[in-house]
């Protein structure tokens, strides 16, 4: 009893806090660190619900992502206070999120006109090829020079133009000029610093390079891409770095605290996994699965279909530095598809169990492109396809082949990566949700034929929003000095298969890949945008109505006798 004493009044001497707000595609956590260890101390987390209305339709509901984030804060309060921890020592908040995830609220009422619009939601893709078909060549990287982003549905600007476009109390609220934009950083750090009543519209730098609307080279809003989209500017959140107090907490157990770091969640994780040089990289596997690679200072463009994003800018008068990004849009979330909607697992670390089961696909391969395939392919219009089934096949080996398709959609990234910067990953820093997965971690390592390294503590992301917030001028509790960091302990996965099999059940998956292509169009498959008729070709037109004139002939001919 007397150690246990012993312990917690050695925990009120911890010193400093930093506290971080990590708001995910599934979940809101908040987790609170050490400043100067990096330990983390507590958390609490909170799933959130996602609606489909249709087809294709994602959608999460913005006051309950707001109900959540309270909700972690109160309860991690409440876990530290009875470690008897001061929860006065939590100096500032950071804030990470799920990107281009799209928000219009009322800024008068405070409450949002609409669903939230998630990343993964697809119902802009008669949008994106509407303007992909305007653009000089039907070119699908019109704005990258801009931008460093396709035309694709996953951004935020085609999202918002939807929302304008097809939601009345939008398009009135933007007339009236009470209507306010964000992605879920925005609008959470607006409600945290008093919302109606003087909140804070901002975002960062990293969030605005994921709108479509962003330049990445002047670092603000781009009054051409905004009057390309038709969005007016006046809705749109300042933008602002990644590390500075952008205000203060407004209400809850932490009122008067700074919320002074603020990056978009794979922005957070490289900073997080400590990724400061040019060439680092790091890959995360949440609901989606994003390998980004630190680039330096200027953006590079890539050839082999990754994107050019932000990937931090630590302090007002710091500068930026890019990464090069391969998107994956279902990783985790396949997961949550086989559970949810097959139903042969019924928690998620039982998929591990039910491929180790097996130890192979047995010639099953699983294309998961629910949502299009993203990086390196960029096509909405692929759907998800399981193919090689035999009758042999069963629910083991379909967990196995689902496992294998997030780490050949990495393998397919990191050979862009590869290929756009010539300089081959010796190894993979890796995070994330599906980290804790060992048998993928050493699938992962098979198929990219190097290690994969995985940090013992597995919170990078909200460790880098943290670091962000700890080390923000006016704040300066966390040093991001190469000679102060912490030390990170990790564990390797060393490739086990000979590079042959590895090359030939890639080979197999990119034919896969293949079939998945061209799905689902909404555009007619006809030259430009005329209906597809019979009628377009004018000789079987002719044909047709010549036939059909024969058997009227015949059948009044057979009448007359």
């Amino acid at each position: 009893m007397n150690g246990i004493m012993a312990a917690s009044s050695n925990r009120i001497m911890l010193g400093p806090l930093v506290a971080a707000i990590d708001q995910g595609t599934s979940s809101t956590r908040f987790l609170v660190f050490n400043a100067k260890t990096a330990e983390l101390l507590s958390h609490h987390q909170v799933e959130i619900k996602q609606s489909f209305p249709k087809e294709g339709w994602v959608e999460e509901d913005p006051k309950e992502i707001l109900q959540s984030v309270y909700e972690c804060m109160d309860r991690t309060c409440e876990k530290l206070t009875q470690l008897n921890i001061d929860i006065s020592n939590i100096k500032a908040i950071g804030v990470t999120n799920q990107r281009e995830t799209t928000i219009v609220w009322d800024k008068e009422t405070g409450e949002p006109l609409y669903n939230a619009i998630v990343w993964l939601d697809l119902r802009t893709q008669s949008t994106v090829e509407r303007l992909i078909n305007k653009t000089p060549g039907r070119n699908k990287n019109h704005l990258k020079h801009k931008t460093g982003l396709p035309i694709s549905t996953y951004f935020s600007a085609v999202k918002l133009r939807w929302l304008m476009d097809n939601v009345e109390k939008i398009h009135e609220a933007v007339l009236s000029h009470k209507a306010m934009f964000g992605t879920v950083d925005s609008w959470l750090i607006w409600c945290l610093t008093g919302g109606k009543k003087g909140g804070v519209h901002c975002t960062d730098v990293t969030n605005a390079s994921r709108t479509m609307l962003f330049n990445i080279h002047t670092m603000d809003w781009d009054p051409e891409l905004c009057t390309y989209f038709d969005i007016p500017m006046e809705i749109l959140p300042k933008v602002r770095s990644s590390s500075e107090i952008y205000g203060l907490m407004k209400s809850g157990p932490l009122t008067g605290v700074p919320i002074s770091g603020c990056l978009g969640d794979q922005s957070a994780a490289l900073v997080g996994q400590m990724c400061f040089k040019d060439g680092q990289a790091k890959n995360t596997y949440g609901t989606g699965c994003f390998l980004l690679k630190n680039v330096g200072t200027k953006p590079v463009m890539s050839d082999h279909g990754l994107l050019t994003t932000v990937a931090y800018k630590l302090g007002r008068d710091k500068p930026a530095y890019y990464a090069l990004e391969g998107s994956v849009a279902i990783a985790g979330a396949v997961v949550r598809w086989l559970k949810d909607n097959l139903g042969i697992i019924q928690t998620s670390s039982e998929l591990e169990k039910l491929a180790a089961d097996v130890g192979t696909s047995y010639g099953c391969y699983f294309v998961p492109a629910f949502s299009g395939l993203y990086a390196p392919y960029w096509e909405p219009s692929a759907r998800g396809i399981i193919c090689g089934l035999t009758q042999f096949t069963n629910r083991s080996h379909l967990a196995f082949a689902a496992l294998e398709a997030v780490c050949f959609q990495t393998r397919e990234i990191l050979d862009a990566m590869n290929l756009d910067s010539g300089i081959h990953l010796a190894q993979l820093q890796v995070d994330g949700g599906m980290t804790s997965n060992r048998l993928l971690m050493q699938l992962q390592a098979d198929i990219l034929c190097i290690p994969v390294v995985k940090p013992s503590m597995p919170e990078t992301t909200a460790l880098g929003a943290a670091m962000a917030a700890g080390a923000a001028e006016g704040v300066s509790v966390w040093s991001l000095n190469p000679e102060d960091l912490t030390e990170v302990t990790s564990e390797k996965f060393e490739p086990q298969i000979n590079p042959e099999e590895s090359e030939l059940r890639y080979a197999r998956w990119k034919k896969a890949v293949q079939r998945a292509m061209n799905w689902e169009t909404t555009e007619p498959v006809n030259n430009g945008n005329e209906e597809t008729s019979i009628f377009s070709s004018v000789p079987l037109g002719f044909y047709i109505l010549g036939s059909m004139f024969m058997l009227i002939g015949a059948k009044y001919i057979a009448g007359q006798k």
